[in-house]
């Protein structure tokens, strides 16, 4: 059987595109609404979000500053 050591050195050793499937399988196995409601209306919530980006009534952070600053918060 392999250790979760060893999966999770295989995982990475991944192309992106794969790796990001995988944790996508994962966070779903976790998180998997029961219920379609929730589920469609974070489909929704999503595509609102988007239509606001492309509209440009709001900016990106980029996931570099949004990490830094979390961080400087947390004094690490």
């Amino acid at each position: 059987m392999t250790t979760p050591a060893k999966l999770t050195e295989e995982i990475l050793s991944l192309p992106c595109e794969d790796r990001i499937r995988i944790a996508e399988t994962i966070l779903e196995s976790l998180n998997a609404p029961d219920d379609k409601k929730i589920e469609q209306a974070w489909a929704v919530e999503a595509e609102r979000r988007i239509d606001d980006l492309n509209a440009g009534q709001v900016q990106s952070i980029p996931g570099a500053e949004v990490f830094a600053d979390i961080r400087q918060r947390l004094g690490r």
